[in-house]
């Protein structure tokens, strides 16, 4: 048992047949190793020290990690908000892919169970139902989730590529680590005065930069269910919170979200920042995507109406 689960670190289709039920609120403490060893990782930011290069690194992957995710494996993987090119369509899930988030397909089939089933006992990171820490990342690190729900995404399953990702997922995030341990071998050579290694962007480009994006991204399942303004009245907890639609690139508006999920844009309101969305306007204007997918004009006047219900209310 425990081979089998050491060789699911590095082929998540070894063992492809979902756990048992009785699985589901148990987390695989053995597998999940790799997870727990990253976090503790980030304490060697204490041995390598930081330099502008670094901490550089870390933001500029954050942020084209976290387009990735929002952009690609949400929006595009998930709910199939636009169209693009199958060679677009790899570029980005292996990008994504370097989040150490799992695979596009694994990723995106369990984030379409999760708008079926919002909040409701089968949910598996609703915090309604089973609580902070599992909606955050308890619920990953089960047995009974770490398979990938083929049946749920086969429009995308059928590339070959998408299916290599997503069984070897561990694949893209160790040759991001490499590059960025040989990239600060070569600045500490060429210009030492620049006060970089490679364990230095290893800490600061992969370990710290993906900790930061995992958290970050795993409050979407939990405070975004939890703290925030409620525009629209959908049979879910889902919330705007417009602190975190900044730092996740716009998927903090996740009630207008939850109410109309296929636009490619989830601020409805000018006001509502929402940088996922205008990044995929430049790579339409450049032509690399195409059909985005818009807020439809009923879905705003049900805002307003649900805006001017609540006045009332408040009136009254």
């Amino acid at each position: 048992m425990k081979f089998c689960t050491l060789r699911r670190w590095f082929d998540s289709y070894s063992d492809h047949a979902q756990a048992d039920s009785a699985a589901a609120h148990k987390i695989d403490w053995l597998r999940t190793i790799p997870f727990i060893a990253l976090h503790l990782s980030v304490l060697f930011v204490l041995v390598v020290g930081w330099s502008p290069i670094a901490l550089g690194i870390a933001i500029g992957l954050y942020c084209l990690r976290m387009f990735a995710i929002t952009g690609f494996y949400h929006r595009y993987f998930s709910h199939k908000a636009f169209r693009t090119s199958r060679f677009m369509q790899f570029l980005f899930a292996v990008i994504g892919a370097s989040a150490v988030q799992r695979g596009p397909l694994w990723w995106a089939a369990h984030h379409r169970l999760h708008h079926v089933n919002a909040d409701k006992d089968n949910d598996e990171h609703s915090p309604r139902q089973h609580g902070f820490f599992w909606s955050h990342m308890g619920w990953f690190l089960s047995r009974h989730n770490f398979a990938t729900r083929l049946d749920k995404i086969q429009d995308f399953a059928r590339y070959p590529e998408l299916r290599f990702l997503d069984r070897f997922d561990v694949l893209i995030p160790t040759l991001l680590a490499v590059s960025l341990f040989v990239l600060g071998e070569t600045l500490a050579y060429l210009t030492p005065e620049a006060g970089t290694n490679g364990w230095q962007l290893v800490v600061w480009g992969f370990v710290i930069s993906t900790v930061v994006l995992y958290h970050i991204t795993f409050t979407i399942n939990s405070l975004a269910h939890s703290f925030g303004h409620r525009r629209f009245d959908t049979r879910d907890d889902s919330r705007n919170n417009p602190l975190l639609a900044v730092l996740t690139f716009g998927e903090g508006w996740h009630n207008n979200h939850h109410f109309y999920p296929g636009s490619a844009r989830q601020g409805f309101a000018w006001w509502e920042f929402d940088i996922t969305y205008y990044l995929l306007r430049l790579l339409q204007a450049l032509g690399l995507i195409w059909d985005l997918r818009p807020v439809p004009d009923r879905v705003l006047q049900q805002r307003s109406r649900t805006r001017l219900k609540h006045t009332a209310r408040a009136v009254s």
